[in-house]
């Protein structure tokens, strides 16, 4: 680091950002109004903000490079800087963090420090009268740029900045559940109209497979039924070749229209066996459900809707992603809350998709359901839905 930077005044820098801070509405408006002052004193290619929110989870607030840490939360044992939020450290200093078993450690979120080669990393904790409420995290793609200097200069900013930090995050959930309070008081009516419209588009359903037995599987049988009592009949084998590819259309339609696996075997083992069938063995599979069948012990029309959501997150990853590797998990991310989650390595989301109408259903079902469905794409895709469910 360069000597004119470390000799910085750190009281005037300090000043600078606690004026900077105390005018700011949101924390990441303050984060980018600060950026500047912060790189001036320790440059950084990237910046970040994790604040310990909810039970076992956190929420982060970046400047610099946008990444998937940013877009929802995360539980505090995948977070990189685990050790750090869970109290075994003051600090944490790293040479080549892409390289350090305490951010790349199985199970952590650390898809954007080997993505974007974020190398040097410097971690502390932030405190208010005593009580930790996150960490300031910045890091550079220069190995080795960051020393034990920095680790004091870094902790200095993370002091001035904890307060400010504090009384917004203390805002953001105080509005949080205001929100949720008005969710709670419209949840009545939202399900009755909930409830009309998936009668509606049950309805809807109903005429769509009619329409497609008519349209694809009598309009093949029909054709097959004149080639084979023609005069010159179709030879054994094509008409053989044939017959099959018509069961497997009627296969298909049958299930989309009655996930009988599921009301068979369960969910998991029904999410399973539509994703062996989606990739046909093109892809490593991982179907995992850390909640003792939970998802079955739902309202079968909930059950119903959120197989459906993970039946076209599969159906995305294993058609238009490439993807190599696919899992899904089911977990309780918070007491109370269910969630399944789909992740797979492949192209992730582009900017413009050339359909929408997949993410469109998803969000549909998860409404009538009053789900939270969050898309994002980082090396890959990730589909995350999330419903109330009582244990």
């Amino acid at each position: 680091m360069a000597e004119d930077t470390l000799t910085l005044p750190q009281d005037g820098l300090c000043s600078r950002i606690d004026k900077a801070l105390a005018r700011r509405g949101s924390i990441t408006q303050a984060l980018e109004a600060v950026a500047a002052d912060i790189a001036e004193a320790i440059p950084f290619t990237h910046a970040d903000i994790c604040l310990l929110d909810r039970p076992g989870w956190v929420v982060s607030y970046e400047t610099g490079i946008r990444t998937r840490w940013s877009r929802a939360s995360g539980r505090i044992d995948h977070a990189p800087i685990r050790e750090l939020l869970s109290g075994s450290c003051d600090h944490m200093l790293s040479e080549d963090a892409t390289e350090d078993p305490r951010y790349t450690y199985p199970g952590a979120s650390c898809e954007p420090i080997l993505n974007h080669a974020l190398r040097a990393r410097v971690n502390v904790p932030m405190r208010v009268q005593g009580r930790l409420i996150g960490t300031l995290n910045l890091s550079h793609s220069t190995r080795g740029l960051y020393d034990p200097r920095t680790v004091t200069r870094a902790q200095a900013i993370a002091d001035t900045m904890a307060p400010h930090v504090h009384a917004l995050h203390q805002a953001e959930r105080t509005r949080r559940g205001a929100r949720g309070t008005q969710m709670a008081q419209a949840s009545e009516e939202g399900l009755r109209q909930g409830a009309l419209e998936l009668t509606q588009r049950l309805e809807q359903e109903r005429q769509r497979v009619g329409m497609d037995l008519h349209d694809q599987t009598l309009a093949d049988l029909s054709r097959l039924l004149r080639e084979a009592t023609g005069e010159t009949p179709l030879p054994r084998a094509e008409l053989a070749a044939r017959l099959r590819d018509t069961i497997d259309d009627l296969r298909r339609i049958i299930d989309t229209a009655v996930p009988t696996l599921l009301d068979l075997f369960g969910f998991a083992h029904a999410v399973r066996v539509h994703i062996e069938r989606a990739t046909a063995g093109a892809a490593v599979i991982a179907v995992e459900d850390a909640t003792d069948g939970a998802p079955d012990r739902l309202d079968p029309t909930v059950r119903t809707a959120l197989f459906r959501i993970v039946q076209e997150a599969a159906n995305n990853a294993t058609r238009h992603s490439g993807a190599g590797h696919i899992s899904a998990s089911v977990d309780r991310p918070a007491p109370g809350e269910l969630s399944v989650t789909i992740r797979d390595d492949g192209c992730g989301i582009p900017q413009a998709p050339a359909r929408q109408s997949g993410l469109s259903h998803m969000r549909t079902r998860a409404r009538l359901i009053s789900a939270a469905l969050e898309v994002s794409g980082d090396a890959g895709t990730v589909v995350t839905v999330t419903l109330d469910a009582p244990e």
